[in-house]
């Protein structure tokens, strides 16, 4: 056999792992750039209609920052496997190591601190409650999750007190109720919006006759330990192509060093 062809059978693993790379990080790019520009579109309406002051609870600014992250790492890799650059290819791993070190990090320590996590959560829901009707981006979240997890507020229903015309101080037919999503309906009658009326000025135990009273926080955690398959299949694929990822650019980093 001619030393040529020798030489191309000892690269041809190489190959089939650069093309496999390249085809990994092109499909990511293109992903990455789907998100970005529904991301942009959101942003673009969210201010035309001057919602959701706080970019916490903004979609669009989430999008719009995993679109960025996700096209500039994929892009860096596909140059990286195109032009064999090690250069490149430790930007990229070095890049993706810092990102799942972080999420591993977050992860880690909003379990430690969990009390201060939710804390921090049903802060910011508060933050959204006062806007509710000002955000629709907001409104859109917070009446699918009190629809979809029957619950009502973000530590408890009384965090309706926070919006201008559900507090029990403001005048008109909303004081003092909550919501009609917080209702526990019943699927065979025609929805009635003021089933929260004057919810507020209840107690606990009277309330939950008619409306959901614990609060989202703890029903949304609560179903993720309930669902523990779903929680877990989410983290292998959030987690599994990174990893997957970063070992394929190790390899082909060391098949470039000995090319």
């Amino acid at each position: 056999m001619a030393t040529g062809d020798v030489r191309y059978c000892s690269r041809f693993p190489y190959l089939c792992l650069k093309f496999t790379l390249i085809v990994y990080c092109t499909i990511f790019w293109l992903f990455g750039a789907i998100v970005l520009a529904v991301g942009i579109y959101a942003e673009v309406e969210r201010q035309k209609y001057k919602t959701l002051h706080g970019a916490f609870l903004a979609p669009a600014i989430i999008l719009i920052l995993l679109g960025v992250l996700m096209f500039v790492v994929s892009f860096i890799g596909v140059l990286a496997s195109l032009r064999d650059n090690l250069c490149l290819l430790k930007v990229f791993m070095y890049t993706l190591g810092v990102c799942l070190i972080v999420e591993l990090t977050g992860g880690i320590v909003a379990l430690l601190f969990r009390n201060q996590t939710m804390d921090l959560l049903n802060k910011n829901i508060r933050k959204g409650i006062r806007n509710y009707y000002d955000d629709l981006d907001f409104k859109n979240i917070m009446d699918f999750v009190q629809k979809e997890f029957k619950c009502c507020g973000g530590a408890e229903y009384m965090d309706w007190e926070l919006n201008e015309y559900h507090s029990c101080s403001a005048p008109g037919p909303l004081a003092c109720g909550v919501p009609y999503t917080c209702c526990i309906t019943n699927k065979t009658q025609v929805m009635n919006t003021m089933c929260g009326y004057q919810a507020m000025k209840l107690n606990r135990q009277a309330a939950q006759q008619f409306i959901h009273v614990r609060g989202c926080t703890n029903a949304v955690i609560i179903w993720f330990l309930d669902n523990y398959t779903i929680m877990a299949g989410a983290l292998f694929g959030v987690l599994f192509p990174q990893v997957s990822a970063y070992i394929l650019y190790m390899l082909c980093a060391s098949n470039v060093l000995h090319y």
